[in-house]
């Protein structure tokens, strides 16, 4: 079995050791300098992992793990289009550096080749594989188009939510999980139990990253705290409060999300007290520790020994240790 530190490792030489044509200069160049600005490189160690679970022979999935990460690493430049963002882990973003033009391109090339590297697996499994990314890439796209979509809207309910970051952020990890069982050979029965996994955990992620957002710790998050309610942004917590603020809350609420020349910190500080009286923090958290003890019971289905469990659960528990 490999540490989490090994699977990081294989994965960061395989990126450093990737080749891209010279030309055109201004194609390439932005690929290598994104892949550069580094990431927790989750998708791919979760992918090798499930690989460890059934095979000793952990080569055979290094370039489908690199194929998901330049998979995830695409939807990321071109997300940073659709925002309008223009930092990306401290460093300019892509279309930022250069263009929206190439950061289009750039990111279609990054699509190519993760297909590139996703083919290579023993031709077997080859068309069950590609299935799996395919779905994985569309329902991630769906994901995407449906939060753009969210925007536009003054309410949705949180089972829409849910579903939205299942599909935007939880697939890529349930995907990379059955894609590894595949190439590990796990059974189908496994390989399925396997992306129950990864996509419950996902959410819960996403559902944690929401509560840290309003709670966390700024040095341990490492993000803004109150950037969701200072942008208006739909995630668990608004949506509960809006579905749950009565009479003068209800009014407070509504007059925070239109004030549009707010003080930050006011603002934050307000929708914050807003989110305390009517207990989000409980409620969300109830929620997300639903998901995580449906990820744990589908790991604990998986037909192999505690002890090659033991990682897999340790590091979704990390991923979950973001503090607050």
């Amino acid at each position: 079995m490999y540490s989490i530190k090994d699977l990081h490792q294989l994965i960061n030489q395989a990126i450093v050791q990737s080749v891209y044509p010279e030309q055109p200069k201004e194609l390439y160049e932005p690929i290598t300098y994104f892949m550069d600005l580094g990431g927790k490189r989750i998708r791919p160690i979760l992918l090798l992992m499930a690989c460890d679970l059934f095979s000793d022979d952990i080569q055979k999935a290094i370039h489908p793990a690199l194929g998901i990460e330049l998979f995830h690493n695409f939807t990321l430049m071109h997300d940073d289009i659709m925002d309008h963002a223009p930092i990306r882990r401290g460093k300019p973003t892509v279309h930022q550096k250069w263009s929206n033009t190439t950061a289009i391109l750039s990111g279609d090339v990054m699509l190519i080749e993760a297909y590139k590297l996703m083919v290579q697996v023993d031709p077997s499994i080859l068309p069950d594989v590609l299935r799996v990314f395919n779905d994985t890439a569309i329902g991630v796209c769906q994901g995407q188009q449906l939060d753009m979509g969210f925007e536009k809207l003054d309410r949705i309910e949180a089972d829409e939510y849910i579903n939205m970051i299942r599909l935007k952020t939880a697939v890529l990890l349930g995907g990379a999980l059955k894609i590894g069982a595949m190439i590990g050979g796990g059974s189908a029965a496994d390989a399925a139990l396997l992306y129950t996994f990864g996509e419950h955990m996902g959410v819960a992620f996403q559902l944690q990253d929401d509560i840290l957002d309003v709670y966390g710790d700024p040095e341990k998050f490492g993000k803004q705290v109150g950037g969701d309610i200072l942008s208006n942004k739909k995630t668990f917590m608004l949506i509960k409060a809006q579905e749950l603020a009565q009479g003068e809350t209800k009014k407070g609420l509504n007059y925070w999300l239109k004030k549009t020349d707010a003080n930050p910190a006011e603002k934050v500080k307000e929708v914050s007290a807003i989110y305390n009286q009517l207990d989000i923090r409980q409620l969300a958290e109830i929620r997300m520790n639903r998901f995580v003890e449906l990820a744990l019971l589908s790991l604990d289905r998986l037909s192999v020994s505690s002890d090659k469990k033991a990682p897999l659960q340790s590091f979704a528990e990390q991923l979950l240790v973001r503090e607050n």
